[in-house]
């Protein structure tokens, strides 16, 4: 049976084929077409040389924190509040008003409050992209308009606003000890002469003196929230010792990389200046940042060279070989173009973007060099063969290309968090494909018709191919088709005849054959397969980013607070308190005549300070157990908070075990020594949490974290005490915190608002093998089984990300569904071919989540990309069939002949991308180098998809492709 082919008219098409077919015009003035490649190859060198080393994309969490002190708020000397006003009664004269005020301020999305006795602290957090010093303004004129119940003199209440740019983060720590100087003249030393010469390095926002102990107690003058956020008093040590440490902080638009090379420098000539002085690199964002990108950079390289290579294993040809894999470096520089135009860094992002396009990059070339090189086989002049094959399949190569910028632009477009994290990815992609498609259409057809070969007579002889039959038994002799007897001259219609058919070619030609008689079971088969593969999808780990082995991890720490609360200024004069080091908390007038003075109580918070101190000593001696450990770097009273510490831990290089199983065991030694009390201190009450580096800051959040809401302060403190119960019973939750934890019936001591309404947090850390969206799932669970119902559940964190993640890309992807389906309209003109794209894209799911189950990958975030580009191959390979199929009907043959006959021809190079994409994507599937966690999941859905969906694509498309057709004629008929 024959079946017409529903077309434009021939003209139309032609004049649409002419018109996009640059190739031509690019063979016509192959000077110009050289000089135009070199000097795009000289700009990109120059592009790449601009572009800067990063671990993500710079993402600003705008954060603007409000502090508000009723009056009456007084601390006592030995540390307790007295004549506050009781925290419900402050929650509900200051902290609920000023909630209502806050609520109008544009582009905020969150507000958080902690509530205290006499003080509220609010923490507002403001959609991504949005303006910090306009937010900043925005909330100073809210409260100024804050108009308060007259119950209180509220006109003396105090309000501090301070915007928190969280890319405004400390990119090196270094210790400093000297053993000529004690720690109080080396303090003097390193604030006169030290820091001015590392605040005035360009980049540096400010560098912070740690470890002094120094209260500041003038009379009247009480520090500010900023001031004890970035000048309170600490105390560090370094391996053991008490030290001082310099942390200097980057601006938040400055690189990191760039700003720890130039302290590095500035450090080497202190190291000159200040001979007596060591100072020792205690921490650094650095090592990990070169390590990761170079990872990637790594994999990258080796994508291309196996690239070359699988192309050469096709080709046969090094000629070909090199003019195909011409456009992999040439697209690579023209997208570095783009990249600097954008001001995009060479992050983990960007070359996972640029890995990843490697396959697609080079399938355009392939295509046309693959087609070039066919009809120089047949017989035409390597001049004639490109002009040929470039007019035949310029408007595919075009419209496929089109299709996957349709796919993966929408994703630059997407909004929110995750949208400013994927805009870089969904550009880079976008601007690669696109210059490959140039590369394609002008540089490959001009370096085919200059270095390509012709066939000689005996070449061709020797290299026919064997007579071959068609479904219906019509011959096809020597590659070109036999339709009622005669030949099919056209170009379009043969096969090379340089070489016989393969036995992948043979039995895919068997394969398809039998396909086109037992459609519907095809069908039957591919929507089974779908079936199983999306009820994969609840045994796969659903996470959101998944963990990384930075080889460095915190040990942060918190003692009881001894009255409940110590945060305002100490009493106007204190005695002299003698810290570690020989450094003293006292006045300096103080210090100068103690004589003179008469003895005074002790300042609260410096006691405190060396309590906390000294459990951090403890804790050291549990931490250097550990034989994996290299330096431990300690500081207590970070952020205005003397009664927590934290411990920054760096593993050494060379280890067996990775960085969550150390971590495991420290948490295992924790607990015991809490247990026994076999610490020197005794650490019962103190509570630890073993927390990685983020690799984004957002504010110190664990990555899981429920919330539960109410109004009755009481309910929700003892429903998140049993639901944290419940889950530190379960495997692979650690550190599981709550808020509001001492609050008791007879007292409130802390009570926390989200966006209006009361709630009590849990957060824990999870063990690698524990993926977030399933522990998320399984505490939710536990919560709605305990909670009143006068308790609801919400979700923070990473926790709710996982939900923002796969609304943004289940949206996105629907648009880039629409998108590329019109785009597939332009070259068909009517929606059969659309279609059939549309209903095979599911089959590239399959493999992915077979190849997540297998190995366990997290669903999330960087996975959800991997499918988005197996959908673009999918299309891509689709369209090439289709195409070709059409233009073999046109040129006479029917359509069983043309499907079996598109086959052949196309499969080579479909195989030809399949291959380089999925060798070249092993190295990064095989979790090679620093960052690989975050690399491996897309690796694994690319490949397993890949290997699916390809021989799905091959046989599914041509019997959706003839199905769908008789459908419409039959309906066509029945309409008549």
């Amino acid at each position: 049976m024959r079946s017409p082919l529903p077309q434009r008219p021939r003209s139309t098409l032609a004049a649409v084929r002419e018109r996009l077919n640059i190739s031509r015009l690019a063979i016509r003035h192959a000077g110009v077409t050289l000089c135009c490649w070199i000097a795009i190859a000289l700009f990109g060198l120059f592009a790449f040389s601009t572009l800067k080393y990063a671990l993500f994309p710079d993402i600003t969490f705008p954060v603007v924190v409000v502090s508000a002190t009723m009056p009456g708020t007084a601390v006592s000397s030995d540390g307790l509040a007295e004549t506050n006003p009781t925290a419900l009664e402050t929650e509900r004269q200051v902290t609920i008003p000023l909630e209502a005020q806050l609520q109008s301020v544009e582009g905020l999305k969150k507000v958080v409050s902690s509530t205290f006795a006499g003080r509220s602290r609010f923490n507002l957090r403001f959609r991504v992209g949005t303006s910090l010093p306009e937010a900043t303004a925005a909330v100073e004129d809210n409260i100024e308009q804050l108009k308060l119940s007259s119950e209180t003199d509220f006109s003396t209440v105090d309000f501090e606003v301070i915007p928190l740019n969280l890319n405004e983060a400390t990119v090196v720590s270094y210790a400093l000890a000297s053993e000529e100087m004690a720690l109080p003249e080396l303090a003097t030393l390193t604030e006169t002469e030290i820091l001015p010469e590392l605040e005035d390095l360009p980049g540096v926002l400010r560098v912070d003196l740690l470890g002094t102990g120094a209260i500041s107690t003038a009379e009247d003058v009480e520090p500010s929230l900023l001031e004890s956020l970035q000048s309170s008093p600490t105390l560090v040590r370094f391996n053991g010792q008490s030290a001082l440490a310099l942390q200097i902080v980057k601006e938040g638009d400055e690189n990191t990389l760039d700003v720890a090379r130039t302290a590095a420098g500035a450090i080497a000539q202190l190291r000159a200046e200040f001979p007596d002085v060591s100072f020792t690199l205690a921490t650094t964002q650095a090592d990990y940042i070169t390590a990761a990108t170079q990872a990637t950079i790594d994999s990258l390289l080796g994508a291309v060279v196996i690239a070359v290579l699988v192309i050469f294993g096709f080709l046969r040809s090094w000629r070909a070989t090199l003019i195909t894999a011409l456009a992999i470096p040439l697209s690579l520089l023209g997208t570095c173009i783009v990249m600097a135009m954008f001001g995009f860094n060479l992050e983990t992002i960007t070359l996972l973007a640029l890995a990843l396009v490697i396959g697609i990059i080079v399938d355009d070339a392939i295509v046309e060099v693959e087609n070039i090189t066919r009809h120089i086989e047949l017989g035409a002049s390597p001049r004639q063969a490109a002009l040929r094959a470039t007019q035949e399949i310029g408007l595919t190569v075009s419209a496929s290309t089109l299709t996957i910028v349709a796919v993966f632009l929408p994703v630059a477009l997407m909004g929110g968090t995750v949208g400013q994290f994927f805009k870089p990815f969904g550009l880079t992609v976008s601007a690669a494909v696109l210059i490959s498609l140039l590369v394609a259409r002008t540089l490959s057809p001009v370096l085919a018709a200059a270095w390509l070969k012709a066939k000689t007579a005996r070449q061709s002889a020797m290299g026919q191919r064997p007579q071959t039959f068609s479904n219906n038994g019509k011959a096809v002799h020597n590659g070109k088709a036999v339709h009622n007897g005669q030949a099919l001259h056209s170009g379009q219609a043969s096969l090379p005849a340089s070489q016989s058919i393969t036995w992948v070619e043979r039995r895919y030609s068997r394969l398809l054959s039998w396909s086109l008689r037992h459609r519907w079971m095809v069908v039957g088969v591919a929507t089974a397969t779908c079936i199983a593969g999306l009820a994969l999808i609840p045994f796969i780990p659903k996470g959101f980013i998944p963990q990384l082995d930075r080889g460095e991890f915190y040990l942060n720490y918190r003692v009881p607070m001894p009255g409940g609360l110590i945060s305002q200024a100490p009493p106007a004069a204190s005695a002299p308190t003698e810290l570690p080091g020989g450094l003293s908390a006292a006045p300096t007038d103080v210090q100068t005549a103690p004589s003179q003075m008469p003895p005074l109580p002790q300042d609260p918070r410096v006691l405190l300070l060396q309590q906390t101190f000294g459990y951090g000593e403890s804790l050291e001696e549990d931490v250097l157990q550990l034989p994996e450990v290299d330096s431990v770097f300690t500081t207590v009273g970070r952020q205005g908070r003397p009664n927590e510490g934290r411990l920054y831990i760096q593993l050494k290089g060379e280890r067996d075990r990775d960085t969550a199983t150390v971590q495991a065991q420290l948490r295992e030694i924790l607990s015991a020594n809490s247990e026994s009390g076999n610490s020197e201190s005794d650490n019962s009450d103190v509570i630890t949490s073993v927390e990685n580096v983020p690799f984004v800051e957002t504010g110190g959040e664990k990555p899981l974290q429920v919330a539960l809401l109410g109004e009755d302060v009481t309910t929700l403190s003892e429903a998140v005490s049993e639901v944290k119960t419940a889950v530190e019973a379960l495997p692979g939750f650690a550190d599981v915190q709550i808020s509001g934890e001492e609050n008791t019936p007879e007292q409130i001591v802390e009570i926390t608002r989200e966006s209006g309404q009361r709630v009590a947090y849990l957060s824990a850390n999870l063990a690698p093998e524990l993926a977030l969206g399933d522990a998320t799932d399984q505490v939710v669970a536990i919560a709605q089984s305990i909670i009143p119902p006068e308790v609801s559940v919400d979700l923070g964190s990473d926790s709710a990300r996982i939900g923002e993640v796969l609304g943004s890309f289940g949206r996105t992807l629907a648009l880039a569904i629409v998108c590329m389906l019109a785009v597939l309209f332009i070259p068909f003109g009517r929606l059969l071919e659309p279609a059939v794209v549309g209903l095979c894209l599911p089959l590239s799911v399959v493999g992915a989540l077979l190849a997540l189950l297998i190995t366990q990958s997290d669903f999330g975030m960087v996975s959800l990309l991997g499918l988005l580009f197996l959908l673009g191959l999918l299309d891509k390979n689709a369209l090439l069939l289709m195409d070709y199929a059409n233009q073999l009907r046109r040129a006479g043959m029917n359509r069983t002949e043309a499907i079996l006959k598109t086959g052949l021809v196309r499969l080579r190079p479909i195989l030809m991308t399949t291959a380089s994409t999925v060798l070249g994507m092993l190295p990064i599937a095989l979790g090679l180098g620093a960052g690989a966690e975050l690399r491996q999941p897309m690796a694994v859905a690319i490949i397993g998809g890949l290997l699916t969906s390809t021989l799905l694509s091959l046989v599914v498309v041509p019997v959706l492709y003839s199905l769908l057709e008789d459908g419409w004629i039959k309906l066509a008929g029945k309409a008549s």
